[in-house]
C-alpha cells in the first residue's frame, strides 16, 4: 500500500480547490487524482479535517481473552467435542473453539480401534 500524501500536500491542495480552482485544475497541479481530492473534500465534510486515515488493519475482538481459564475449561471438558465446548462457553463457533485448542497444545482423539 503506498504511503499517504502529507499533510501539507492536502492542505494546499485543498486551499486551491477552497479559491475555487477546478478539481481538474487541482489534480494537475499537485499530480494527485480528483478522486483523491473529492475524497478529502468528503472526509472534511463529515469530520471536519482532511487528515489521513490511521494505516492499519483493525483486526478482531477475540473471544477468548483469558487462557488460564480456557485451558481449565478445555481440560474439564476434554471428553467432548469441539462442537459441545463452544455450546458450553457460549457465543462462540466450533472453529474458534479449534484455534483456540491448537493454541494451547491440545491435539484431536485418535481412534486406537483397529
Amino acid at each position: 500500500m503506498p504511503a499517504a500524501y502529507s499533510y501539507d500536500l492536502r492542505k494546499k491542495a485543498m486551499e486551491a480547490l477552497d479559491e475555487g480552482e477546478s478539481r481538474s485544475t487541482v489534480a494537475e497541479r499537485f499530480k494527485i487524482g480528483k478522486t483523491t481530492l473529492y475524497e478529502w473534500q468528503k472526509r472534511r465534510k463529515e469530520t471536519g479535517d482532511f487528515q489521513s486515515k490511521k494505516p492499519g488493519s483493525v483486526g478482531y475482538n477475540h473471544k477468548i481473552t483469558d487462557w488460564n481459564v480456557f485451558t481449565k475449561f478445555a481440560k474439564n471438558h476434554s471428553g467432548k467435542t469441539q462442537s459441545e465446548m463452544a455450546k458450553l462457553w457460549g457465543n462462540i463457533s466450533r472453529q474458534t473453539i479449534h484455534r483456540a485448542l491448537k493454541n494451547i497444545g491440545f491435539t484431536r482423539k485418535k481412534d486406537l480401534r483397529i
